[in-house]
């Protein structure tokens, strides 16, 4: 089964630019779906699905920065694009700071939205992407048994066999079979691939 794919959210109280906005991302080829304000975006709105959210600053009820921290918080780290006619600096140092993708004014230039968009879905592919192989290491990590896990720590972390085995209290001849044991199961080309790996997932821990 295909994945579906990446979804562009409008969400502003204009319907004039909504309908505007429609028709630009759709004859650029995204699939776009819009919103009249942040209570509808979250009530249609499916976690898990690629895309970005282009969202005017000012909606009423609940604010274009709500939305982006409600998305920030729930780990669903769909990228933000604000458009807004009130812009000013501190409130897009704000945004950017958050996390926003880009920050845009009205009536922002074709070209320029479309770019954003095309860096916003750039980034969430890259996002998924990493999380997607964080899921995968995390899994074969499941399968070491607990002492190929001690080994696979110190190894990371610069140990040689000989000191692994004096650390553990066992024979290095012991050692060379669980570590050659542990990289089969880990299926990393090497001890360098390993290295960056883990500190790969170690990094994304600590993101969530």
């Amino acid at each position: 089964m295909s994945e579906a794919p990446p979804t562009v959210h409008v969400v502003d109280d204009d319907p004039a630019i909504r309908k505007s906005l429609f028709r630009l991302l759709s004859s650029a080829g995204y699939s776009c779906s819009c919103h009249e304000s942040a209570e509808a975006f979250f009530k249609e709105y499916t976690p898990g699905g690629s895309g970005c959210v282009l969202i005017d600053l000012d909606l009423p009820g609940v604010d274009g920065f709500a939305v982006q921290e409600s998305l920030s918080s729930s780990g669903t780290g769909l990228p933000v694009l604000f458009l807004t006619g009130t812009g000013n600096i501190p409130a897009s140092v704000r945004a950017m700071k958050a996390g926003a993708v880009d920050f845009l004014t009205k009536p922002a230039d074709a070209s320029a939205l479309l770019s954003a968009v095309e860096k916003a879905l750039a980034f969430d592919d890259a996002t998924r992407a990493v999380k997607s192989t964080c899921v995968d290491l995390v899994e074969r990590l499941e399968t070491l048994t607990p002492r190929e896990r001690q080994v696979l720590d110190l190894v990371v972390i610069g140990r040689q066999n000989k000191q692994i085995a004096a650390e553990l209290g066992t024979a290095e001849k012991t050692i060379k079979v669980h570590r050659s044991r542990m990289m089969r199961k880990m299926r990393m080309p090497s001890l360098a691939e390993l290295v960056r790996a883990m500190v790969g997932l170690d990094v994304e821990s600590k993101k969530s």
